[in-house]
């Protein structure tokens, strides 16, 4: 039996023909990753300004 001829009853072939119900929400992927961002500064404590201060910033990253 070749890998094009999978029985119906494989988990593999029933994975990928598997189809998702309800409506998936549309992300921007520029203000989700803007949001990590912030929150990963949050929890390192740094602002803007750090991130100016290459140095400081390293330090700071590695420190947390």
């Amino acid at each position: 039996m070749g890998t094009c001829c999978k029985k119906k009853t494989d988990w593999v072939k029933k994975c990928m023909e598997y189809e998702v119900e309800g409506a998936m929400q549309e992300v921007d992927q520029r203000k989700l990753g803007k949001r990590l961002w912030k929150k990963d500064c949050q929890a390192c404590k740094l602002n803007r300004e750090n991130a100016m201060d290459h140095d400081r910033w390293k330090k700071q990253i590695r420190d947390d």
